[in-house]
């Protein structure tokens, strides 16, 4: 693709992700009422889509395919991952990036149980007592059919799409991943973003980039990236994208 061409395509397909360009309607936070399409929450991703496959909204799309892009322009070695999935939205993004910039060389590695978030385990993690997200499974639980299924239908679905089905203590420590360009947290709990860091993080490449969906938004995700930051040493700023994303690149 040219660079305008390359813009426009990704452009568009962002719009399509997050139904802002055929507005689709949100549901409340108990699920229980369905509300107007809100183009200033979607923005921010603010809301629940009843149809869109990614709820991060539209900044948080241009600062994954950003940091994407810098990767790619800086020779950053490695994969994308994203762990935690939900309807696929910012999978197909990193797909869909890799495409227009006709990257060949790179994997999108998926992590997800693809049945929702599991139960807290507050013996272990106590910073996730009282952690209410598996509830909402209903919601927040997509089958893995379902994200392949939307992969399909932006014709992104191939041998470079690879998908690790499972709890991510089970799935992370040993995933065959080797490198590591950007690494995208969405794991919701404290549990889930600190697993993700401590099996990935040793494999993201200088001049690669972490970011983390829920910082802002959830405070026992935003403890664990604190902790595991302050246990390794690692100073770099984190960067505010919206209300509630952040990122950092690593330097060392």
């Amino acid at each position: 693709m040219t660079d305008t061409a390359s813009t426009l395509y990704l452009r568009l397909l962002k719009r399509c992700v997050t139904r802002t360009l055929f507005p689709d309607a949100t549901w409340d936070r108990d699920l229980t009422r369905v509300d107007p399409f809100d183009p200033t929450r979607r923005e921010i991703g603010r809301d629940w889509p009843t149809e869109a496959v990614t709820m991060v909204g539209m900044r948080r799309l241009d600062n994954l395919q950003k940091c994407i892009e810098t990767a790619l322009a800086d020779q950053i070695p490695g994969d994308l991952v994203e762990t935690g999935v939900w309807r696929g939205g910012c999978g197909i993004l990193m797909r869909a990036v890799l495409e227009a910039h006709k990257d060949d060389s790179r994997c999108v590695w998926l992590a997800d149980s693809f049945e929702g978030l599991p139960p807290p385990s507050p013996a272990k993690y106590p910073q996730d007592a009282n952690d209410m997200h598996s509830q909402l499974t209903p919601y927040l639980g997509v089958s893995l059919e379902t994200v392949r299924h939307h992969f399909q239908e932006f014709e992104l679905l191939d041998s470079r799409v690879r998908f690790l089905p499972g709890w991510f203590h089970e799935t992370l420590p040993t995933a065959p991943i080797e490198r590591i360009a950007v690494l995208r947290l969405d794991g919701d709990m404290y549990e889930s973003t600190h697993v993700a860091l401590s099996a990935l993080y040793h494999k993201l490449s200088v001049g690669g980039f972490v970011i983390v969906d829920d910082y802002g938004a959830l405070p026992n995700c935003r403890r664990a990236v604190e902790d595991f930051r302050a246990a390794n040493g690692i100073g770099e700023r984190v960067i505010t994208v919206d209300w509630t994303g952040v990122y950092w690149r690593r330097t060392r």
